[in-house]
């Protein structure tokens, strides 16, 4: 089993029975406004996303997990994806369920993906994406120390038409130095070997 733990968070592979609880998080078409995807209206959706992400992390695209409050149950989706071995980058996106908005959550499961990326898999750059109108992810991201680097243009493919993008980044020095940085996390198990590069945990 691999999981991360943070003060009230625990970050881990989703499962098959955390079905129920995504789909009530990301039945809400408020939380979905800005994806591709959603609103989930049936259990059979977060069922077929789970099989999906499990494909995905063994083929060492994308490592989604779930963030789960240690009292308050499933929160949301954190992941990693487009990975470029070369460049040593990858990009973090997250969700959460409204009831756990401003609440803190998001920046805890920050820090315990900057660890998860720098630290554990030996990334030099972490990138994230927010649509120019999402006023909120926007102020999350600068507020966890991402830096705002440009806009792509018609960048993300929506049900409304073609988006432009911010993007933003980190780099292993600034989190480093960064607060985050020493935010506890405690590890359990090993990352999945298909994002894990020789030497990085050793």
């Amino acid at each position: 089993m691999f999981a991360l733990h943070g003060p009230t968070l625990t970050l881990r592979l989703p499962a098959p029975a955390d079905a129920p609880a995504l789909l009530e998080l990301a039945g809400d078409a408020e939380v979905t406004r800005w994806f591709s995807w959603g609103p989930y209206t049936d259990v059979d959706q977060p069922l077929a996303y789970i099989a999906r992400a499990a494909d995905r992390c063994a083929r060492g695209e994308q490592l989604d997990l779930l963030v789960e409050h240690r009292e308050r149950g499933p929160a949301g989706i954190t992941g990693l994806s487009e990975f470029s071995a070369r460049d040593g980058r990858c990009m973090v996106g997250t969700w959460f369920g409204r009831e756990f908005w401003g609440t803190g959550a998001n920046r805890e499961s920050k820090a315990i993906m900057m660890r998860l990326a720098f630290e554990l898999l030996g990334q030099h750059r972490l990138g994230s994406y927010s649509n120019p109108a999402n006023e909120r992810s926007t102020r999350a991201l600068l507020g966890v120390g991402f830096r705002h680097e440009g806009i792509l243009r018609d960048w993300h493919r929506h049900p409304d038409g073609w988006l432009d993008v911010n993007v933003f980044g980190l780099l292993r020095e600034e989190w480093e130095a960064s607060d985050l940085a020493r935010v506890e996390v405690r590890v359990e198990g090993v990352p999945p070997a298909a994002f894990t590069p020789p030497g990085a945990l050793t």
